[in-house]
């Protein structure tokens, strides 16, 4: 069985290979991946990299490393205006739609929950990032969403929440070696019955056994513009997970080849099925791409390590737990 660095190194450096297989493609429909590749297998990009999804989930990883379980909101909002409001900004200029709204509301001097307050609160910006709660919380899955959920407080709202605290106790159930079906119930037990979040996922999870296209088919809402909203994106997230029972290869992979948020989705598989799997799990060819990060979103997260982190978590965790 895995050790809990094992399953923290899978579950963080899991999320940075899915977001690097994913990134190419982002906002496409099966048909155009179909088109251009193929089925993806592998990378298909010469240079792979993971993109704001890693960056925010190693800042949310540094961030929880630096405070533990006494996270507040007032701690994660003066990270945000440490690490990247009140810092010259890369290429990304902050990422998504969600982030870009949280960065403006914090400039303009409205504090959590007020920052929260745009257009994009129910983005998956916040499932992104939300597998070092995981980590942090093994075998503790309210906790990982208490804390998923305050970390969420400056840049989501509602099922922007939810979807957060649905991948943070997933994570912290796989990280005590919960099998896929016990991921999910942990995952649903965390966010409100009657909720858009945990309706998608059920739907997902329900149809998993039939493969990709009745996952996608069960969740995704045709014609709608927005690829990164989290009921969608965690949904089709849990489905490829619940797909591959656990298995990393075919998690990530279904992830992908479905589209939409391919890179968040791909990323979010990527570290359940990590954490359940364990570091060794993950191809060799795949693990060897990832390296530290550039920074192209998050200039102070330039030269992180997904697995610096996962190390600094689980050595928190050790420090934390009576």
């Amino acid at each position: 069985m895995a050790s809990i660095r094992e399953r923290a190194r899978g579950a963080l450096l899991g999320l940075a290979v899915g977001d690097a297989l994913g990134a190419p493609a982002e906002n496409l429909k099966p048909s155009q991946i179909r088109a251009r590749w193929g089925r993806i297998t592998g990378y298909v990009a010469d240079e792979p990299a993971g993109t704001d999804d890693t960056e925010y989930a190693i800042f949310s990883g540094l961030l929880l490393a630096r405070h533990g379980s006494t996270l507040t909101p007032a701690h994660v909002e003066a990270a945000w205006h440490e690490w990247i409001a009140d810092r010259a900004e890369g290429p990304f200029r902050g990422a998504g739609f969600s982030e870009r709204g949280t960065l403006q509301n914090l400039r303009r001097g409205l504090a959590a929950p007020i920052s929260a307050q745009h257009r994009h609160a129910w983005s998956d910006g916040l499932a992104m990032r939300a597998a070092p709660f995981g980590v942090f919380a093994a075998g503790r899955p309210a906790e990982a969403a208490r804390l998923a959920a305050i970390d969420g407080s400056v840049s989501h709202e509602g099922e922007g929440i939810y979807g957060g605290q649905a991948v943070a106790a997933g994570v912290a159930a796989a990280m005590a070696g919960a099998p896929p079906t016990a991921v999910v119930a942990a995952a649903l037990a965390v966010v409100p019955d009657d909720s858009w979040t945990a309706r998608s996922l059920r739907r997902a999870v329900t149809v998993a056994h039939r493969g990709e296209r009745a996952v996608r088919s069960a969740v995704v809402i045709g014609g709608y513009p927005w690829t990164d909203l989290a009921p969608e994106a965690v949904a089709l997230a849990f489905g490829a997970y619940a797909a591959a029972d656990g298995d990393f290869r075919d998690a990530v992979l279904t992830a992908v080849n479905m589209g939409r948020d391919a890179d968040t989705t791909a990323a979010v598989a990527g570290a359940l099925a990590g954490a359940t799997r364990g570091e060794s799990e993950i191809p060799q060819e795949w693990a060897a791409a990832i390296g530290p990060v550039r920074g192209r979103c998050l200039p102070a997260m330039a030269g992180h390590h997904v697995l610096e982190v996962a190390d600094l978590l689980t050595t928190t965790t050790t420090e934390t737990t009576p």
